[in-house]
């Protein structure tokens, strides 16, 4: 699908959705002959605000634009599953449950995303050009730059697009075009309107950088003689980009270029499973907790529980929570790094960071919501401030809260970071989480981390 199909989609998000979903549990409540009654209302009502405010967030049209057909069924059926567990749980709560019959709920839960699915596939057939699919649209690419070829592509890639990319303008020389071009160049900007008025050229799309302004207005000017389709390619990957996607402030449109990967239901997603594993955790090492605490007592002077400051969420200070490993509890402008044979670390604190027991408290930081179980790992303030300013980007790694665990850790680099190199490496897999982040990384990461403690890697 393509922006062509965006009113088709504007339909589905603000009337066809909701009216299936409602209609589903109607159709199901005379199938099983059971009375609709004031609380069915209340719960088509309640079914139409949260599927609602799913789908916003899963956002399965943006799928459904670039083509992805699989993935467009899976984030509808993952959106709906999230939708029936939350009413499952408010009706659970509220004791509204009661009042429904089990078999009509089943059944609705389980056929809804089947009907969401074959009312989109008949409204896409019926709502789509005839010629779409039996002749594919001719595109052309205005620049032949990085950023044109990506798309091209693309194009390419995606055959659901119905699209052609007959080739690239650009007025550059030749040697000065990227390398991995699979399109011609047809010719220079001055031949564009020309050449789209004698080969019946649907859609343009032109991939200029904004310096070019005076151009792209008279390149417009000269299209308005045609029939063509122009679309306007915003030249973003020039920079190092961390969840990027476009978004609007107040009806204005903007483009993300850096961005938290934690917004909306991915946030909803985070805390949730923060929460519930983290309480989990909790529960369970509450024993294990207490005797490590009085163990460190017994061993050495000082508390049991070691509290440091570190750079939570937007670089904020936060206390994060250890046991204590050491004789010293250093917080100041200067904080030393334990290193292999450390003459700092107990004998108890020797076995708790081999086997990262000393991390445990941090647990009470997830659930305070200070920290994350998966995240960049917090350092010390003092360390803070020496490498953000020797380190690239080192700061974006609190564009998200601190992890108990991370994947820099999972990947070699867990323990001391004693020289600079080290340090970089650890920041580009920070980084590299935040772009790729997902829920099913984190449980990876989890399941990563329990094999790396069990090998006692890199721990001092």
């Amino acid at each position: 699908m393509t922006v062509n199909d965006i009113p088709l989609i504007s339909f589905f998000q603000r009337v066809l959705d909701p009216l299936i979903i409602m209609g589903t549990l109607y159709l199901f409540s005379l199938m099983f002959a059971e009375p609709f009654t004031g609380y069915s209302l209340v719960l088509m009502i309640l079914a139409f605000f949260i599927s609602t405010s799913v789908y916003q967030y899963v956002d399965p049209y943006q799928t459904w634009r670039s083509g992805r057909m699989l993935a467009y069924a899976r984030d509808i059926f993952i959106g709906w599953i999230v939708t029936a567990a939350i009413l499952v749980f408010l009706g659970s709560v509220s004791g509204l449950s009661y009042h429904y019959d089990e078999h009509v709920v089943l059944v609705w839960f389980a056929a809804t995303p089947f009907a969401l699915l074959a009312s989109h596939t008949a409204a896409r057939k019926l709502g789509s050009d005839p010629e779409r699919e039996t002749q594919e649209r001719s595109a052309l690419i205005i620049g032949a730059n990085d950023v044109g070829v990506r798309f091209a592509n693309t194009i390419d890639r995606l055959p659901n697009l119905f699209m052609t990319v007959r080739g690239f303008f650009d007025d550059r020389a030749q040697d000065r075009m990227p390398r991995n071009m699979s399109h011609p160049v047809l010719g220079s900007m001055e031949n564009i309107a020309a050449f789209v008025r004698e080969h019946h050229i649907k859609m343009i799309f032109i991939s200029q950088p904004i310096s070019a302004q005076p151009r792209i207005r008279r390149l417009l000017d000269e299209l308005q003689d045609t029939t063509a389709s122009v679309y306007f390619l915003p030249d973003i990957y020039v920079f190092d980009l961390m969840q990027a996607r476009f978004d609007n402030v107040g009806g204005m449109p903007v483009i993300a270029i850096c961005e938290s990967p934690f917004t909306g239901f991915n946030s909803l997603v985070k805390r949730a499973s923060d929460i519930v594993l983290g309480g989990l955790i909790t529960l369970m090492l509450l024993p294990v907790m207490a005797i490590i605490a009085l163990a460190v007592k017994i061993d050495s002077p000082g508390p049991a529980i070691f509290k440091q400051r570190r750079y939570g969420l937007y670089g904020e200070e936060i206390i994060v929570y250890k046991f204590r490993s050491m004789s010293v509890t250093e917080d100041g402008a200067k904080v030393t790094q334990a290193k292999k044979n450390d003459q700092r670390v107990t004998r108890v604190g020797a076995f708790l960071r081999r086997t990262s027991l000393d991390e445990i408290p941090q647990f009470i930081n997830v659930l305070q919501g200070r920290m994350s179980i998966v995240g960049p790992r917090p350092h010390a303030v003092a360390h803070n401030e020496q490498y953000r300013k020797l380190i690239k980007g080192y700061m974006l790694r609190h564009k998200v809260k601190p992890g108990i665990t991370g994947w820099a850790q999972v990947n070699g680099l867990r323990g001391e970071t004693e020289t600079l190199d080290k340090m970089e490496a650890r920041i580009r897999y920070d980084l590299d989480y935040l772009r790729k982040w997902s829920l099913w990384m984190d449980l990876w990461i989890v399941l990563r981390t329990m094999k790396v403690v069990a090998g006692h890697e890199n721990a001092h």
